[in-house]
């Protein structure tokens, strides 16, 4: 007989023994939080605002920007709260639910990332084609298609996962309810949840990363041929800031990928990178990167202090 139960409510346990540093761990995940979701939402306003940042690798950048304000608003309010309130139990339905939006940015990111990895290869390898290629129809119909994905991506995985028999310690070393920790809580994985993984990890991972590979192969084969010192510097400096970020992304997803299931401290760690801080320096990586965006936030700050000058009441 088989000792399976059927758990109601899940403990998340972050940080259990660190009581004396809580109000440090307060405070530094509700600065990452304000931080992060101000820089993104900076840059969505801005390029909202600004006409000439309406092209379509400004709109993926504007995606990117929502789904990392997604990724620490999925996970930070409810770790604030239980450190806040001291409550860490999380209900089998809460928990769940947060799985299906953090598995949704998640996918969205990365096949967001392989998509501007092709804007650029169009910008640069057929450039007389852009606006006919990346037209705003279809720059709309990626975006749909890159969220609709993302979404049956969690709906399968998740019906996939609570399907799965529980019969461990409802006991959750970790500060939101992610995969990693949730298999560890189950007896045995069901045909049906690793079928979903497998499909999971080529569609949404390898494939992806294998065609930014592809597209970047094309990129610099063409930037080498170019015959100016100055055409391949302004052409590589467009696609920077992208290969930082992919490089950083998926360099923390093969980090979190070797760490061993035992060791619950190097998740945390790691799962503070992959969801506040990774969302936090993508933006500002962009920013320092690009002038465009750089130029379009001083125009916006510029204006805002002179509206706020000429609100003010002139003293007799």
């Amino acid at each position: 007989m088989k000792n399976e139960t059927f758990l109601k409510n899940f403990y998340l346990l972050p940080f259990s023994g660190e009581t004396r540093s809580k109000p440090f761990i307060t405070a530094f995940f509700f600065l990452i939080y304000v931080v992060g979701v101000l820089i993104n939402s900076s840059i969505i306003t801005v390029i909202c605002l600004e006409v000439q940042l309406h092209k379509p690798m400004y709109l993926f950048f504007c995606n990117l920007s929502i789904v990392d304000i997604f990724y620490t608003s999925v996970t930070n309010p409810k770790l604030l709260h239980m450190l806040l309130s001291g409550n860490h139990v999380v209900s089998y339905a809460q928990c769940y639910t947060q799985l299906y939006f953090f598995l949704s940015v998640t996918a969205a990111e990365e096949i967001l990332l392989f998509v501007m990895a092709y804007d650029r290869y169009v910008a640069i390898c057929n450039p007389l084609h852009y606006h006919q290629i990346l037209s705003f129809r279809n720059c709309s119909l990626i975006t749909i298609g890159i969220w609709t994905l993302a979404f049956l991506n969690s709906v399968m995985f998740v019906t996939s996962a609570l399907n799965m028999s529980s019969c461990h310690s409802n006991v959750i070393h970790q500060f939101f309810c992610d995969p990693k920790s949730l298999t560890k809580t189950t007896c045995r994985a069901s045909q049906l949840f690793i079928i979903v993984n497998v499909v999971e990890f080529l569609i949404l991972a390898f494939i992806p990363l294998m065609c930014t590979f592809i597209s970047y192969f094309q990129i610099f084969s063409v930037i080498s041929k170019m015959k100016t010192i100055e055409s391949r510097k302004k052409s590589f400096s467009t696609c920077s800031s992208h290969i930082t970020i992919i490089t950083i992304y998926y360099g923390a997803g093969l980090v979190g990928y070797f760490i061993p299931l035992y060791s619950e401290v190097l998740d945390i760690i790691f799962n503070t990178i992959f969801t506040n801080i990774i969302p936090m320096i993508n933006p500002i990586i962009y920013s320092l990167q690009n002038s465009n965006i750089q130029f379009a936030l001083l125009r916006v700050v510029r204006g805002m202090c002179f509206l706020e000058k000429l609100s003010r009441p002139v003293s007799s």
